[in-house]
């Protein structure tokens, strides 16, 4: 997009994208998940299994998925993107236990990753 110092035309454009990412949520669900130690790790936690049955991104049916960090910062993507980073994350066997009382099994994801 070219560059333009009008007040009125930035407004414009602003507005328009508004309403694209107001479009593209209406009538969409959103999972949240706070994660705590994402803004040390660079990594979020991303579950699929506690006391011993699927949970989390097995079981979701979110269309979206947004992490907050710290905050100030939120992530969101759509859950199948989420789900194909999970699924390589499991390929290559970044399997850890977290959660409450190390109760769940999870995946570690890159933060960079969720918005590459």
């Amino acid at each position: 997009m070219e560059y333009n110092s009008d007040f009125r035309y930035d407004l414009k454009v602003g507005q328009l994208h508004e309403k694209m990412l107001a479009g593209l949520l209406e009538s969409k669900t959103i999972e949240v998940k706070r994660d705590f130690r994402a803004s040390q790790t660079g990594k979020v936690f991303v579950e699929f299994f506690c006391r011993d049955k699927p949970s989390g991104i097995s079981t979701t049916e979110a269309d979206f998925w947004c992490f907050t960090l710290d905050g100030e910062t939120a992530i969101m993507l759509p859950t199948s993107k989420l789900e194909a980073l999970a699924n390589k994350a499991a390929d290559n066997n970044k399997v850890v236990s977290g959660g409450d009382k190390n109760l769940s099994h999870g995946l570690l994801i890159e933060v960079a990753d969720l918005v590459g």
